[in-house]
């Protein structure tokens, strides 16, 4: 299978640079999947569940913040704020984020507000869905 050059980066480490079979990514146009040769573009990531296949290993689930994906030249460089692998997913920190984000959802307050709280929102169930998930940790 043809593989290409990936680079994942969070705000506060590295977190994978090698060869990639596949790339699954959240982002604002949906889940996009990127293969060996994919044409060159650029987009935004947005918080989700991220994907990845290197060559004779599992596949390996993470959860993102927002960021950025280019893919140029079978170079593939992926840049979020955050990114956690299920072990480093905090279940019950994750479910009492939920529960207080709903909790400000249902307060009658401004616009900004109730977006930010529905953020948090999806952000703590895109973690415990990656906490859950069978895929290979790294």
């Amino acid at each position: 299978m043809n593989s290409f050059h990936i680079s994942i980066h969070a705000a506060d480490r590295a977190f994978y640079e090698g060869e990639c079979e596949s790339l699954t990514i959240p982002t604002s146009d949906g889940s996009m999947g990127i293969l060996a040769y994919h044409s060159n573009m650029i987009g935004a990531v947005i918080p989700g569940i991220l994907k990845y296949r290197a060559p004779d290993e599992e596949e390996v689930v993470a959860a993102v913040s927002a960021g950025l994906v280019k893919v140029e030249a079978n170079d593939v460089l992926v840049l979020v704020d955050t990114i956690e692998l299920p072990e480093e997913i905090d279940e019950n920190r994750a479910k009492r984020a939920a529960a207080e984000a709903k909790e400000e959802m249902l307060k009658k307050r401004s616009r900004e507000e109730y977006l930010r709280a529905q953020a948090e929102m999806s952000r703590a169930i895109i973690r415990l869905k990656v906490k859950n998930s069978t895929g290979k940790y790294k």
